[in-house]
């Protein structure tokens, strides 16, 4: 009996190979002997032949299945639920049929009281208040105001009480002075955070005061400067290194130089004439206050001026200067009012009036009160 599925030809071809010695194929009893079953081979299939529809072929399904045409009873309360899911969105408070929508409410600021506007969180979602006054033909200056300037009186008195009592008493209000200065500059000129710029500026000062306690004050010149020297050498080196762009490394470099140099000129305060100090830190404390108060401009600065001046000759009575001290009171007061003219430029923020508003005037002050009081005493 023939195998099936092998023509006449084919089979002859195969017992003529085994004949000649080739390559004998086994068959399944042969390969795997009794006792062990043959692995299971799934059929050969070609991936490219497209699968043949048999329409004899049925598929069943084992699981539970499901009617489509049957619907379930629900209870009025479940019912509406699922109604409710496909209505479209409805207020949370409708209106009565016989109420009408309410009518659009224009946007009114809400008036400003202490020169500042509400903060935002939107970035430049609004023009600046400097860029409105502008616009409406006002000034884009804002004073420090009362408190700022009872603050300036504080540390004034402060720096006058430490001059009477000796060099030292007057270096703890003075590195507070330094402080504020150093802060209030960066921030004054829109840098924020610049912690490292502002340790940089506070760091000059605090070596211009250890070199000028190592010295002496007759060698004072010399110390504020060099100090200063060396300082503009080092925050070049630093900006040298920075990785930022060439306007930010620019803007860097004259905010840091400059806070520094403010900040070593505080130290004229540690390198003046004790009288001298006591004069001009009572004179600017009378000149902030006055300028302070709710006056017009001009009449509010004359009136400062004329406090200073009449300061000045009170506090050089109580010391050797005597009816010179006017002077000194004069000039005091005028470095003072441009320190506050400055930290009141530009709409500038409350953290710069409670920190350059502060220490400005008693910072400007500090050349008048070395070199006058130098002439003077």
């Amino acid at each position: 009996m023939r195998p099936y599925g092998l023509p006449r030809a084919a089979r002859s071809r195969c017992s003529r190979r085994s004949q000649e010695g080739e390559p004998h194929i086994m068959s399944s009893d042969q390969q795997y002997p009794y006792g062990q079953q043959q692995p299971y081979e799934p059929p050969y299939q070609d991936p490219y032949q497209q699968p043949v529809y048999d329409p004899g072929a049925t598929q069943t399904w084992q699981a539970e299945t499901w009617d489509t045409q049957y619907q379930p009873i629900l209870p009025p309360a479940q019912a509406a639920a699922p109604d409710a899911a496909y209505l479209p969105p409805q207020a949370a408070y409708p209106l009565p049929p016989e109420a009408q929508a309410p009518e659009p409410v224009a946007y009114e600021p809400p008036a400003e009281t202490d020169g500042y506007s509400a903060p935002t969180t939107l970035g430049n979602a609004r023009i600046t208040d400097a860029q409105r006054a502008r616009a409406e033909g006002r000034s884009p200056v804002i004073a420090p105001g009362l408190q700022p300037a009872g603050l300036t009186a504080a540390l004034a008195l402060l720096l006058a009480t430490g001059a009477a009592i000796g060099q030292y008493a007057l270096l703890v209000p003075l590195v507070l002075l330094q402080a504020l200065t150093a802060a209030g500059w960066f921030r004054l000129n829109g840098m924020w955070p610049a912690r490292q710029g502002i340790a940089l500026a506070f760091a000059g000062g605090l070596a211009a005061d250890a070199v000028l306690l190592s010295v002496g004050r007759e060698h004072a010149p010399a110390a504020i400067i060099g100090t200063l020297g060396v300082w503009v050498l080092l925050t070049l080196v630093l900006q040298l290194r920075s990785h930022a762009g060439a306007d930010e490394r620019m803007y860097g470099l004259m905010a840091t130089v400059a806070s520094a140099a403010l900040a070593i000129l505080a130290t004229g305060q540690l390198a003046a004439v004790d009288d001298a100090v006591v004069i001009g830190g009572i004179a600017v404390a009378v000149a902030v206050v006055a300028r302070a108060l709710p006056l017009p401009g001009v009449a509010s600065v004359a009136l400062s001026l004329l406090a200073a001046t009449g300061a000045g000759i009170a506090a050089g009575g109580l010391t050797d200067v005597g009816a010179k001290g006017a002077l000194l009171g004069l000039a005091a007061g005028v470095c003072a009012l441009a320190g506050l003219r400055v930290a009141s430029y530009d709409y500038p923020s409350r953290f710069v009036h409670m920190t350059a508003g502060v220490a400005l005037p008693l910072t400007a002050a500090a050349p008048a009160v070395y070199l006058i009081g130098r002439a003077l005493v």
